[in-house]
């Protein structure tokens, strides 16, 4: 059971690393549709990846109380732990390109606005 959910969280984790990956290369592309359509997929895949998570520490507490050495299982759960981490990293290699461009955004409007006396839109009727 424990390696069975470590197999489906390592599945489910490199299919959130090469989501991001394409939305890196889409963000560079200024392919903003493809980001969107991902999206739904990514937020189930997290949202089963942290379902999972709390069943693989069930499944270990519960081996634990039977007696068993959960040691047998630190070779793939180290595994997931380092698959993690590199998903970690690669997210963070995405916030740094979507934080500046963000902040261009906001940039952008603060200028609008302020030429605008407060508004986006200086309409005259």
């Amino acid at each position: 059971m424990i390696e069975n959910i470590v197999e489906n969280m390592k599945t489910l984790v490199n299919e959130l690393k090469e989501s991001i990956n394409l939305d890196i290369l889409d963000i560079k592309e200024a392919k903003h549709e493809e980001l969107l359509k991902r999206n739904d997929k990514k937020h189930f895949i997290i949202d089963e990846i942290t379902r999972l998570k709390a069943e693989l520490n069930k499944e270990l507490i519960k081996k634990i109380q039977e007696g068993i050495d959960v040691n047998i299982y630190r070779d793939s759960v180290d595994s997931l732990e380092k698959d993690l981490k590199e998903l970690y990293e690669l997210n963070k290699k995405l916030a740094s390109i979507v934080m500046p461009v963000q902040q261009l955004y906001k940039d952008l409007v603060s200028e609008i606005t302020a030429a605008n006396g407060g508004r986006i839109f200086d309409i005259k009727a």
